[in-house]
């Protein structure tokens, strides 16, 4: 038998029934599900010091599992010493079974080692994609604190099949995003 995640399993099982059933779905395929999880590093400090973008992309490979690539800039900006085609970031996207890995680590695992926290904001972009920031990427467990020389902040992107912020608002609660100021239906 194949190897499969356990929010995977929980989507099939669980999630599918309970958004067809509130939101009287005709068809499995109309229910919205998540396509992908992007998560992305800005490191501007990064035109001063070089080894600060290989360091972050290696710890962005750990947190995601899967080797992160650079971003470069994409235009001349003499006021923060910035050329074209300079790193300025690093990115990955998780696709499959990482993507339900990843989430199911950062729903148990790395979201309740936030310090005072009280949920994450329940604001969509309008096309039924979700952003959240992150401050410190030491959350993850996969980050050794004895060796970070600089605490960078993160934005992880969960892109869902959804038109509505509504239904995909509710496939998130459902997959267990601990939201705050949630007004259930």
């Amino acid at each position: 038998m194949a190897y499969e995640p356990n929010l995977k399993k929980k989507y099939r099982e669980e999630i599918i029934p309970a958004l067809t059933k509130e939101y009287n779905y005709k068809s499995v395929m109309q229910v919205p599900r998540l396509t992908k999880i992007i998560i992305n590093q800005g490191v501007g400090q990064a035109v001063a010091d070089k080894k600060l973008i290989d360091t972050a992309q290696e710890e962005l490979t750990l947190i995601a599992g899967q080797k992160a690539v650079q971003t470069l800039s994409k235009k001349d900006v003499s006021n923060f010493k910035l050329r074209k085609k300079m790193p300025i970031g690093v990115k990955v996207t998780l696709r499959r079974e990482k993507m339900y890995e990843f989430l199911e680590r950062l729903i148990c695992v790395a979201l309740p080692r936030i310090r005072d926290f009280n949920g994450i904001n329940s604001k969509l972009d309008g096309k039924g994609n979700y952003t959240l920031g992150i401050t410190e990427h030491i959350i993850f467990p996969e980050i050794d604190i004895d060796k970070i020389n600089k605490i960078l902040g993160m934005e992880i992107t969960f892109v869902t099949t959804s038109n509505t912020d509504e239904e995909s608002l509710a496939l998130l609660r459902e997959f267990g995003l601990p939201f705050k100021n949630i007004k259930k239906s």
